[in-house]
């Protein structure tokens, strides 16, 4: 039962459509209708702006954070793991918006930073090297796709290599999986050269 209360809680965490809500609330704009037409904070930014994007960014990696650390100081740490798939999925197929969303980057980022804590070694490190691997590949190529596949496939790395509970590194490896299968068709178009390039970042 405490399992199914901690996934029912990221999940509807992770539901919260926060592109859609600041979208329509501060812009008057669907985000859906726009762009690649996705509810995360990488099309918000290209429709609505720079400042959109970052809230967008901070309050959906928020969600996941706080969904995770509920779950935690509810019923420990093997059941907020739980916790924190739920709300990537959540993110993705979310309850309020016709389960179209987002490609759970944000809410990776906000498991990650849960996930850096409740490890008992190295949390920091953990938590932080994704983050210089994100920004410094995004500043290299202009690409929010690659640098996010990249930073989720090194934070699982790390924390294979890092830490020692083997369910924190298997739980966050869904997570990176759900990242890297909603990113497939990025993917094909960085392979074809055609890939968006993001123009606010010198």
């Amino acid at each position: 039962m405490n399992f199914f209360i901690a996934a029912l809680v990221g999940y509807v965490f992770g539901s919260v459509p926060f592109a859609l809500v600041i979208g329509k609330l501060f812009y008057n704009t669907d985000v859906r209708e726009h762009g690649s037409k996705n509810l995360g904070a990488s099309n918000a930014g290209r429709v609505l702006g720079k400042k959109a994007a970052f809230s967008i960014a901070f309050l959906d990696t928020s969600k996941a954070a706080i969904a995770v650390w509920i779950a935690f100081l509810l019923f420990g740490q093997e059941v907020a793991i739980v916790a924190g798939i739920a709300t990537s999925l959540g993110h993705c197929f979310p309850l309020f918006a016709k389960f179209k969303g987002g490609k759970a980057v944000s809410t990776a980022a906000g498991y990650l930073l849960a996930l850096s804590f409740l490890s008992q070694t190295n949390g920091w490190i953990i938590g932080l090297i994704p983050v210089f691997v994100f920004f410094g590949l995004l500043k290299l190529f202009k690409m929010v796709s690659l640098a996010s596949i990249s930073a989720v496939t090194t934070a699982t790395i790390l924390l294979f290599l890092l830490q020692t509970n083997l369910m924190i590194s298997i739980s966050f490896s869904i997570v990176a999986v759900i990242v890297i299968v909603r990113h497939h068709e990025n993917i094909g178009r960085i392979m074809a050269g055609t890939e968006r390039k993001i123009k606010w970042m010198g």
